[in-house]
C-alpha cells in the first residue's frame, strides 16, 4: 500500500492548463485513479516548493513541456472510498493556467497519450470530472 492510499489527511497536488495558440495540452492518465481519462498534467507538491513551482516541475516531468504559470483557474477535491466507505484516497488539486514556452509534449509512464485540443473538444473525450470548466477558466486568464 502506498502512502497515497488511506491517507491521514488530504494530499496536496497541482495541475497545469497550458495554453498555446488557442489550444490546451491534455494528457491521458496512464495510472489510477482515472487511468484512461484525459486530464491536465500534474502531480504532488513537494515540501519547500511553491504551488507554481510544483505546477511547472510536474508539467516538465510528466510531459516535457515548459510553461509559465499565470494564476489559479480551478480547485477540486478527489475523494475515493472503498467498499467499506473508508476514504481510500483524498487529493486536493489546484489547477494553474499557464502560457506555453517550449516543448511539444511527450508520453511518459504517467501520460499514456497527449493532445493539444481546442477547449470545445473536451466533451468529445473521456475526461476527468470538471475538466471543461477548468479549461474555460484557464482561457479567461491566458487568452488565445
Amino acid at each position: 500500500m502506498s502512502d497515497r492510499s488511506y491517507p491521514a489527511r488530504p494530499i496536496l497536488a497541482v495541475s497545469t492548463a497550458v495554453i498555446r495558440d488557442g489550444r490546451v495540452l491534455v494528457a491521458q492518465r496512464a495510472n489510477a485513479p482515472g487511468a484512461g481519462l484525459f486530464s491536465l498534467p500534474g502531480g504532488l507538491v513537494e515540501i519547500g516548493e511553491t504551488l507554481a513551482e510544483a505546477a511547472a516541475r510536474e508539467l516538465m516531468e510528466e510531459v516535457a513541456v515548459i510553461a509559465e504559470p499565470v494564476g489559479l483557474c480551478g480547485a477540486r477535491d478527489i475523494i475515493l472510498r472503498d467498499a467499506a466507505d473508508r476514504v481510500e484516497r483524498h487529493f486536493v488539486v489546484l489547477s494553474f493556467a499557464a502560457r506555453w514556452t517550449s516543448g511539444e509534449g511527450t508520453v511518459s509512464p504517467e501520460a499514456a497519450a497527449i493532445r493539444w485540443i481546442r477547449p470545445e473538444e473536451a466533451p468529445t473525450l473521456p475526461t476527468t470530472e470538471g475538466l471543461a470548466g477548468v479549461l474555460a477558466a484557464a482561457l479567461a486568464l491566458v487568452p488565445a
